[in-house]
């Protein structure tokens, strides 16, 4: 049964940085995309980065691009995202995922699984 679990949200100040950690149980992760996703109620899931395992090439959207760095620790099997500059547009609940099956990471309907979300709140 793969799992994912996410960590390390919390509330910053603008300006601030944060970690998050991806930690993935029951899944080799071998060759995959995986994907950092962020959501804020009455709004679609919005694709965040992502990464593609064993290649190391990685992917961002637009509005996080110079900011946020998505990495990987093979031996862990966890995924990060190193967030910096926050803007208080960045919270939201970030989640986890993984499983992917598709032509655009960006798109939540090409991952088959997900974690539980971690909450990132930016104050100003």
């Amino acid at each position: 049964q793969v799992q994912l679990v996410e960590s390390g949200g919390g509330s910053v100040q603008a300006g601030g940085s944060l970690r998050l950690s991806c930690t993935a149980s029951g899944f080799s992760g071998r060759a995959e995309l995986m994907a950092w996703f962020r959501q804020i109620p009455g709004k679609e899931r919005e694709g965040v980065a992502a990464i593609l395992i064993g290649f190391g090439s990685t992917f961002y959207a637009d509005s996080v691009k110079g900011r946020f760095t998505i990495s990987r620790d093979d031996a862990k099997n966890t995924n990060y995202l190193q967030m910096n500059s926050l803007k208080l547009e960045d919270t939201a609940l970030y989640y986890c995922a993984a499983g992917y099956r598709g032509s655009d990471w960006a798109v939540p309907g090409n991952y088959a699984y997900w974690g539980q979300g971690t909450q990132v709140t930016v104050s100003g």
